[in-house]
Protein backbone atom coordinates (compact mmCIF):
# COMPACT_ATOMS: atom_id res chain seq x y z
CA UNK A 1 0.00 0.00 0.00
CA UNK A 2 1.47 3.16 -0.55
CA UNK A 3 0.82 6.51 2.21
CA UNK A 4 -0.85 9.15 0.08
CA UNK A 5 0.47 11.27 2.24
CA UNK A 6 4.07 10.70 2.04
CA UNK A 7 4.00 8.88 -1.26
CA UNK A 8 6.44 5.85 0.68
CA UNK A 9 5.24 1.98 0.33
CA UNK A 10 3.76 0.44 3.78
CA UNK A 11 2.32 -2.66 4.93
CA UNK A 12 -1.20 -3.09 3.44
CA UNK A 13 -2.24 -3.83 6.71
CA UNK A 14 -1.15 -0.63 8.51
CA UNK A 15 -3.37 2.27 10.13
CA UNK A 16 -0.59 4.68 10.16
CA UNK A 17 1.75 5.28 7.72
CA UNK A 18 5.52 4.75 9.53
CA UNK A 19 6.93 7.71 8.19
CA UNK A 20 4.84 10.23 8.28
CA UNK A 21 2.36 9.00 11.00
CA UNK A 22 -0.70 9.74 8.88
CA UNK A 23 -3.74 7.70 9.60
CA UNK A 24 -4.42 5.27 6.37
CA UNK A 25 -7.94 4.76 4.94
CA UNK A 26 -9.05 0.96 5.39
CA UNK A 27 -10.08 -0.79 2.44
CA UNK A 28 -11.83 -3.93 3.49
CA UNK A 29 -15.44 -3.71 4.24
CA UNK A 30 -17.51 -2.74 7.35
CA UNK A 31 -17.14 -0.19 10.27
CA UNK A 32 -13.47 0.19 11.32
CA UNK A 33 -12.85 0.14 15.01
CA UNK A 34 -11.70 2.93 16.85
CA UNK A 35 -9.23 2.64 20.05
CA UNK A 36 -8.82 5.09 22.23
CA UNK A 37 -4.80 5.33 23.03
CA UNK A 38 -2.65 7.89 24.45
CA UNK A 39 -0.46 9.27 21.54
CA UNK A 40 3.23 8.15 21.33
CA UNK A 41 3.62 11.08 18.49
CA UNK A 42 1.98 13.92 19.66
CA UNK A 43 1.78 14.25 23.58
CA UNK A 44 3.09 16.79 25.84
CA UNK A 45 2.95 15.09 29.41
CA UNK A 46 1.74 11.59 28.87
CA UNK A 47 -0.30 11.43 25.18
CA UNK A 48 -4.02 11.76 26.96
CA UNK A 49 -4.74 15.12 24.92
CA UNK A 50 -3.41 13.84 21.78
CA UNK A 51 -4.99 10.12 21.63
CA UNK A 52 -8.16 12.22 22.27
CA UNK A 53 -7.25 14.29 19.24
CA UNK A 54 -6.20 11.50 17.06
CA UNK A 55 -9.65 9.71 18.41
CA UNK A 56 -12.01 12.57 17.59
CA UNK A 57 -9.87 13.66 14.53
CA UNK A 58 -9.30 17.12 15.69
CA UNK A 59 -6.45 19.44 16.41
CA UNK A 60 -4.67 18.43 19.67
CA UNK A 61 -4.08 22.07 20.38
CA UNK A 62 -7.52 22.43 20.65
CA UNK A 63 -8.16 20.05 22.94
CA UNK A 64 -5.48 20.64 24.99
CA UNK A 65 -6.60 24.24 25.55
CA UNK A 66 -10.49 22.94 25.75
CA UNK A 67 -8.97 21.14 28.48
CA UNK A 68 -7.10 23.69 30.21
CA UNK A 69 -10.01 25.89 30.00
CA UNK A 70 -12.98 23.02 31.66
CA UNK A 71 -10.09 22.28 33.78
CA UNK A 72 -9.48 25.95 35.38
CA UNK A 73 -13.31 26.68 35.48
CA UNK A 74 -14.29 23.74 37.65
CA UNK A 75 -11.49 24.15 40.13
CA UNK A 76 -8.03 22.52 38.86
CA UNK A 77 -8.43 19.38 41.27
CA UNK A 78 -11.03 17.85 39.19
CA UNK A 79 -9.17 18.84 36.00
CA UNK A 80 -6.00 17.35 37.59
CA UNK A 81 -7.35 14.27 38.99
CA UNK A 82 -9.68 12.92 35.68
CA UNK A 83 -6.62 14.06 33.71
CA UNK A 84 -4.43 11.44 35.89
CA UNK A 85 -7.47 8.51 35.82
CA UNK A 86 -7.32 8.87 31.62
CA UNK A 87 -3.50 8.44 31.91
CA UNK A 88 -3.63 5.58 34.68
CA UNK A 89 -6.75 3.97 32.25
CA UNK A 90 -5.85 4.76 28.96
CA UNK A 91 -3.69 2.31 27.03
CA UNK A 92 -0.64 4.27 24.93
CA UNK A 93 -0.64 3.41 21.66
CA UNK A 94 1.43 0.41 20.29
CA UNK A 95 4.47 1.70 18.37
CA UNK A 96 4.86 0.34 14.75
CA UNK A 97 8.19 -0.40 14.00
CA UNK A 98 8.91 -1.40 10.15
CA UNK A 99 10.65 -4.82 9.80
CA UNK A 100 14.36 -4.47 8.89
CA UNK A 101 15.69 -5.13 5.26
CA UNK A 102 17.01 -8.97 5.31
CA UNK A 103 20.55 -9.21 4.04
CA UNK A 104 21.81 -12.14 2.17
CA UNK A 105 24.91 -13.79 4.04
CA UNK A 106 27.78 -14.19 2.15
CA UNK A 107 28.24 -17.31 -0.14
CA UNK A 108 30.75 -19.77 1.12
CA UNK A 109 32.91 -20.49 -2.13
CA UNK A 110 32.23 -23.27 -4.21
CA UNK A 111 34.98 -26.60 -3.73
Amino acid sequence: MICPNCQREIADYSRYCYFCGKHQATAFSGAPTRRLHRSVSDCKLAGVCGGLAEYFETDSTIVRLVWVLVTLMTGIVPGAVVYLVAWLIMPEMPVVVPAAPVQNAPEAPHT
